[in-house]
């Protein structure tokens, strides 16, 4: 199976319910492949709880969604044991974070303990219940959503720590004129919405990762990406720069971006493309930066002051 046959037969498939904001699905799947996380920004009826469900169908995988508010508990996100009086003994119940797609809804209206419920999750790829560890079957994405115009009131910033566990950032747009009329047409004349089918296994998706892996990136290309991550950690309008998790995950990204295109090897086209959803949302900007600027733009003065390698250098 090839990455960017994959990547066409699921958009065509999740095309039948999802119209337009395919730049944002195919940057999920670019997630999905590398087995990373996405937070994904958007205003309300964009139709993000039915993205998530038809890529779960598409890979014929497991879906949950969590609606995150103040009252949600860690227990609700990663489970119970509760004590069966039938049985007389305690007996594990697994909560939702234990499936393939995890859509945590609102996330940043969960209280700071919620949220570090999801720290273990997101990185390890296993849940730990009262000293019991339980071990999540891959793949495992959690697409965590925020609404952009939200008021301050009853929401908590995620913190960086959790930030940083996010593969990308990206928005959802509203859709353009046209796909809205397309969008009207449908739901006016279908009186049964159509479904995506699973066209790919839990296992096509592991040989995908491990395919992907292969993609070639050379010592330019390799410095390129170097030379971002340590330019976010010496603008002086960011605090605190990219991580060296940052740096891997703009890698894997590139990788998969250059395997989509149908090539074995990576260019700094694919990293120029793929450093702002990447690495923006990992920076912290000093109180200067935040006022004059958002993480996106400065991201883009530290892309224009790193010297881009030729392109006829990166090839195998």
């Amino acid at each position: 199976m090839e990455t960017h046959q994959f990547v066409k037969d699921v958009k065509d498939e999740i095309g039948k319910v999802i119209i337009g904001n395919e730049d944002t699905v195919e940057w999920i799947l670019n997630a999905l492949i590398n087995e990373g996380h996405v937070l994904l920004e958007s205003v309300p009826g964009t139709g993000k709880t039915t993205l998530a469900k038809s890529i779960a169908r598409t890979i014929d995988g497991d879906f949950n969604r969590i609606q995150f508010t103040p009252d949600v508990l860690p227990s609700d996100v990663t489970g119970i044991h509760f004590f069966n009086p039938k049985e007389q003994q305690f007996e594990l119940r697994v909560g939702p974070v234990v499936t393939n797609v995890l859509l945590a809804d609102e996330i940043n209206r969960a209280t700071p303990r919620t949220q570090s419920s999801l720290l273990e999750v997101m990185e390890e790829k296993q849940v730990t219940i009262d000293r019991e560890t339980v071990k999540i079957e891959q793949p495992f994405i959690v697409l965590a959503t925020q609404n952009p115009i939200e008021s301050q009131q009853g929401t908590f910033d995620l913190p960086e720590a959790q930030l940083d566990r996010f593969f990308m950032k990206l928005e959802m747009s509203y859709p353009e004129v046209e796909e809205e009329r397309r969008i009207m047409q449908a739901h006016r004349t279908e009186t049964e919405r159509p479904t995506p089918s699973p066209i790919f296994t839990k296992e096509n998706m592991k040989e995908l990762s491990e395919k992907v892996r292969q993609v070639h990136i050379s010592e330019a290309v390799e410095n390129y990406i170097l030379d971002i991550v340590r330019t976010t950690r010496e603008h002086p309008y960011i605090e605190v720069g990219a991580s060296p998790r940052g740096t891997i995950a703009l890698m894997k990204s590139v990788q998969a971006e250059a395997a989509m295109r149908n090539r074995s090897y990576v260019t700094p086209s694919d990293v120029k493309k793929m450093a702002p959803l990447v690495l923006s949302h990992r920076m912290v900007l000093t109180l200067e930066g935040a006022t004059k600027h958002n993480q996106k733009e400065i991201m883009g003065e530290v892309l224009q002051q790193v010297n881009v390698p030729v392109e006829h250098s990166v090839e195998r």
